[in-house]
């Protein structure tokens, strides 16, 4: 006798965004939902106010961008920083300007790395940091897919973690520029994060619903796209961006299928979206 494996089931409870031209969740959800107009610009870096002074100083770009992602997700969702939460930490490559500097350093006379570029080189660093930040003992994971999947990996993850635990679950997807010569075989132009605070009962916080019907998860239609040319660069250019078009529809409080880039040859992810 079989049984029907029941689809991975979430809440949004709460969202964190950092990105070009879209500062905070808020500001992004107006931009999304087309009460303001996208206006791009650079990604500002804020310093990550829970790190001590030592790892302050040694942050890159992922550990800044995930820090402050990821803290205001936990804001939206009523939840502290140092509460025990699990994390899924996804990026389809690590610290591009960090990795750009080994290289350069390889490539010199004296071939000498610093151990602090050299820690902050792992594709975990950025989770690394996230628990001396908030002094989190609670199993973290960190996900890189091929290409531009890793958000949607990202999310496969934490959807499987809060429907098997019933715990909940701070997923942060990222990515970070390159400079020359690596973008040109990479061309990711900016800085972007984004945080998702998923449970299974839900709170006041409360924004959407999240489905994925296992038995059938991928899709061969085409993923989502936005109408806006600039948001729709931002969403191509930079993987973690994929998930602005799960967030319009979140942002409009509209119910419905999103279809969000996966891994080359396995389809794209169909997943449900539904307001609370």
């Amino acid at each position: 006798m079989t049984h029907a494996r029941p689809p991975l089931r979430a809440h949004l409870d709460g969202i964190g965004l950092l990105g070009p031209g879209l500062p905070d969740w808020p500001g992004a959800a107006a931009v999304l939902r087309g009460a303001q107009p996208y206006a791009g610009a650079r990604t500002v870096l804020p310093a990550p106010p829970l790190l001590p002074p030592a790892e302050r100083r040694r942050a890159t770009a992922a550990i800044k961008l995930t820090l402050a992602a990821g803290l205001e997700a936990l804001t939206m969702g009523g939840r502290q920083a140092s509460e025990d939460l699990r994390t899924v930490f996804a990026a389809s490559g690590g610290d591009g300007a960090n990795c750009h500097a080994i290289c350069e350093a390889l490539a010199g006379d004296d071939r000498l790395i610093s151990p602090t570029r050299f820690h902050n080189s792992v594709h975990n660093a950025a989770s690394g940091y996230w628990g001396i930040a908030t002094q989190s003992m609670a199993p973290a994971a960190v996900v890189s897919a091929p290409h531009d999947g890793s958000f949607a990996a990202g999310l496969i993850e934490a959807l499987t973690e809060v429907a098997a635990t019933g715990d909940d679950v701070l997923f942060i997807a990222h990515d970070t520029e390159y400079p020359e010569p690596l973008r040109s075989v990479r061309p990711i132009p900016d800085n972007f994060a984004v945080a998702l605070l998923l449970s299974a009962r839900g709170c006041a916080s409360s924004v959407a619903r999240l489905e994925l019907d296992v038995r059938a998860p991928f899709t061969d239609a085409p993923a989502d796209s936005l109408d806006d040319a600039g948001l729709e660069a931002l969403r191509r250019t930079i993987p973690a961006a994929r998930a602005l078009s799960l967030l319009q529809r979140v942002a409009l409080g509209s119910a419905g299928t999103v279809v969000l880039d996966h891994m080359p040859g396995a389809g794209r992810l169909a997943l449900t979206v539904a307001p609370c």
